[in-house]
């Protein structure tokens, strides 16, 4: 009988053997014989990761092109584009003619006779005649101040915006103080008549009327032209003035903006 152990034994003495050495052997062969089955498979993961990244960042994209490429209803037919160019092409023409035909409208209403054109917001006017320009400059309107009186009377300083005519025209015109002027001074109102009502010389040397006490006259303080500080009427420097009160007459346009 052969004293040696078989190749089996000599496994099973290993494992149930008593010594360390014996058993450390045997687990560092055991561990450098999976090392090449664990590299192996995380190649093999890290493949799939990248296979799968590459089908998601450029083969799926790409399929989507492909199919809207060959997707009629992704593209507007050409007869379409057509059919739309023209319909845009009649659009603009009648646009144009409905233009034109306001143009001609508006046309009608542009007065033949001068007439003057007054701004609230810059405080500059316009004196015209049919589109041409004849005159600009500045001017005062009215301030918007408020002034409380007695009995809840109460004033605000404005000038009317619209559309109005020139009613009448003077020269060296005469200011009737009205009952405003009286409380804004902190003097007692007069009868209607009273001489202390009349004032000379501070409306300039012209005055156009436009009714309910609204004038465009001339001004002692030129030198506040271009600001709005007057009591509604409207003030114009001295040249100015005589430009205006020459070329409008009554019934001649004032168009307030």
């Amino acid at each position: 009988m052969d004293n040696s152990l078989s190749q089996g034994q000599s496994w099973w003495a290993r494992v149930f053997s008593s010594n360390p050495a014996d058993a450390s052997a045997d687990t560092e062969s055991t561990t450098a014989s999976a090392k090449p089955l664990v590299f192996g498979l995380f190649l093999f993961v890290l493949a799939l990761i990248n296979a799968l990244l590459f089908v998601g960042v450029y083969l799926a994209p790409y399929k989507s092109i492909q199919q809207m490429a060959f997707n009629k209803s992704a593209f507007t037919p050409i007869d379409t584009l057509e059919a739309d160019s023209v319909a845009v092409s009649k659009y603009r023409l009648q646009a144009a003619k409905e233009m034109d035909k306001t143009s001609k409208k508006l046309a009608t209403y542009v007065p033949n006779k001068p007439y003057i054109i007054i701004n609230t917001t810059t405080n500059t006017f316009k004196l015209c005649k049919g589109d041409e320009v004849i005159r600009t400059g500045n001017c005062s309107t009215g301030s918007y101040v408020k002034l409380k009186g007695k009995a809840n009377q109460e004033w605000i300083f404005k000038t009317p915006k619209g559309y109005h005519t020139i009613k009448g025209r003077t020269t060296d015109p005469v200011w009737k103080k009205p009952d405003w002027a009286f409380v804004e001074e902190g003097m007692p109102v007069p009868s209607a008549n009273h001489s202390s009502r009349f004032e000379y010389g501070v409306l300039g040397e012209y005055a156009l009327y436009m009714g309910e006490g609204y004038m465009i006259h001339g001004t002692l303080y030129q030198r506040l032209l271009g600001l709005p500080v007057t009591h509604g009427c409207i003030r114009l420097g001295d040249d100015d003035l005589e430009a205006v009160f020459k070329n409008l007459g009554v019934n001649s346009k004032v168009f307030i903006i």
